[in-house]
């Protein structure tokens, strides 16, 4: 069994490549104002929110490789790989600065790859979160979560949301150095490792109970 391998490129930018396939999530688009670049052949590519910050789908074709995208709610297999995506609600904006929040229709991704069951919450902006979601998310063993505010789930309701789906391992996203210590003290991981990939296997998951892993920004 191949390792897992996991990149991140700010945002909510992620690629995991499993043996010879790329799955990616959340691409940066060229249009978003971050200023996140990345480009590379994906296979499979999930996007939650069609925003500049998330939709970056030009930036995962390279050579013959183009990936097959899911934008959006149901159930799809994919290379023997099976997703699931569930609605939720976006709010993209920080109220402080914009005067208001944009409302977004957001998709939290739950799949297998290689028996290692992955939740990718995406730009979700309510701690309230639906039975059919929940049911989805059931326990994984790694949950990206977002932590950052500016109408995004903050830190404090980040950690009690991550808490309640009991993961073996949490990746914190779309985050600050702020956003960052307040996550990491609120989950009692201040010495959480800070990374510039993660490999791992299914058996390195055997010990894990909330561990939370700090990807630095590729």
């Amino acid at each position: 069994m191949q390792a897992m391998i996991i990149t991140y490129f700010g945002k909510q930018f992620f690629k995991i490549q499993q043996g010879e396939t790329v799955l990616s999530f959340n691409p940066v688009s060229k249009s978003s104002k971050t200023g996140i670049s990345a480009h590379f052949g994906a296979d499979i590519a999930l996007v939650t929110t069609n925003h500049p910050d998330y939709n970056g789908l030009e930036q995962l074709s390279h050579g013959e490789r183009t990936p097959f995208i899911i934008t959006g709610p149901g159930d799809y297999e994919v290379k023997e790989i099976f997703i699931k995506g569930v609605l939720s609600d976006a709010f993209i904006g920080d109220p402080a600065k914009d005067g208001a929040s944009k409302k977004y229709i957001n998709t939290i991704y739950s799949l297998i790859v290689d028996n290692i069951n992955i939740v990718f919450l995406g730009a979700l902006s309510n701690g309230e979160i639906s039975k059919e979601a929940r049911e989805a998310i059931n326990s994984p063993d790694i949950l990206f979560i977002p932590i950052g505010g500016g109408g995004l789930l903050d830190a404090k309701t980040s950690a009690k949301i991550a808490a309640s789906f009991e993961p073996k391992i949490i990746i914190p996203m779309d985050y600050d150095n702020a956003s960052l210590k307040t996550f990491l003290k609120e989950t009692g991981e201040e010495k959480a490792e800070v990374l510039d990939k993660l490999t791992l296997k299914l058996k390195d998951l055997e010990d894990k109970e909330g561990e939370v892993v700090v990807l630095s920004v590729t």
